[in-house]
């Protein structure tokens, strides 16, 4: 089986890469424009967890640990990460995710900064989804940063949150097998703006319409909560622009060549008084989403982002979820709003990386 897996190369399953991999080669062969990518896949890590005895010494430590102790998980969180940034990793898988690194570099003829995201394969299961637990590092650049990120990933699938989180119905001892996971690199789209869309109204659940939130910068500004959002409400019928609500922005997350990291930084004088996307930009990416989702079936959440040149990128696409369980009947009245609520969080995940 293979350790890397390019999105364009067939068989790139959830099974194999996780379920965001597995949604961008999804995307990518229906043509959208999803920028290049691969996934180191699960078997590269069960050949890691297996040279390291992972399974084995996770469970040790995670024996007896009350899962309503936050000093203990946290304690138990550090203990397992340091356990996989020490272990060797296979000369084998280190040299393949290094390989396809080179080569999304020789494809782009620069040096590429890239997304390393988490990939679970449990992530997207129908109601159990593990959407928001796992782990983002933004702009990573150099062969040696992307190995060391991939084994963050990993880590991260022992993140607090991760420990302590078990889906109803799932018994402990199955919550606590060793998952799979796949993580996901994937060149990063140079954004001028970017955001998050609905395929349908998240607050009302009406289908006729298309929501867009967006910021300047990389769109950690609408997942982390420290930019307010423009925000564009687009009939999905006609394209017309219903609502368009804009924001003084005056803060965007971007790469600062100065650290070296993705930051919190000033927008522009000259672009405060604007707004991240015009109207023809938002029909666009209704549009986009209108595809998506026709592409689908169901309604869908979509990251999004507008390069520098003004290109539109897919960066990311699942089910949309809080609706389609109410109307299946698998959200109750007493939980609806905190599912809503949490639908951000839930569609584009936590990004523990960027600074």
């Amino acid at each position: 089986m293979p350790r890397v897996l390019w999105i364009e190369q067939p068989g790139a399953t959830s099974e194999l890469v996780g379920g965001k991999v597995a949604s961008l080669a999804e995307m990518s062969a229906a043509g959208f424009a999803v920028p290049p990518a691969f996934g180191v896949t699960t078997e590269a890590f069960a050949e890691f967890a297996a040279a390291a005895g992972l399974a084995e010494r996770v469970a040790a430590i995670r024996a007896g640990l009350d899962v309503d102790d936050v000093a203990a998980v946290e304690r138990a969180s550090a203990e397992i990460a340091a356990l996989i940034g020490a272990a060797e990793l296979p000369a084998a898988v280190e040299a393949e995710i290094r390989e396809a690194y080179a080569e999304l570099e020789q494809r782009a003829g620069e040096s590429v900064p890239v997304a390393v995201r988490s990939s679970g394969v449990n992530e997207d299961l129908e109601g159990a989804s593990f959407a928001g637990q796992y782990d983002t590092y933004l702009w990573v650049q150099g062969g040696d940063e992307v190995v060391a990120n991939v084994r963050r990933c990993w880590a991260g699938l022992f993140n607090p949150a991760v420990l302590t989180y078990r889906p109803e119905g799932v018994e402990a001892a199955a919550a606590a097998e060793l998952p799979g996971m796949g993580v996901g690199v994937q060149e990063m789209a140079r954004a001028r703006s970017a955001g998050v869309m609905f395929t349908l109204d998240p607050i009302s659940g009406d289908r006729s319409k298309v929501v867009i939130e967006s910021c300047w910068g990389l769109g950690e500004g609408v997942v982390k909560g420290d930019v307010s959002p423009d925000r564009h409400r687009v009939d999905k019928v006609t394209l017309e622009v219903l609502e368009r609500e804009l924001v003084e922005q005056d803060e965007e997350y971007r790469f600062d060549p100065a650290t070296g990291e993705v930051r919190l930084l000033a927008v522009p004088a000259e672009r405060r008084g604007e707004g991240s996307i015009s109207e023809q930009e938002a029909v666009a990416i209704a549009e986009l989403g209108k595809r998506v989702e026709r592409h689908r079936g169901a309604p869908t959440d979509v990251e999004w982002a507008i390069d520098v040149d003004g290109r539109l990128h897919l960066l990311q696409a699942r089910p949309e979820t809080v609706w389609s369980a109410r109307q299946e009947g698998g959200v109750s009245a007493g939980k609806e709003g905190d599912a809503v609520g949490r639908v951000m969080a839930t569609f584009l995940g936590s990004s523990r990386g960027a600074k």
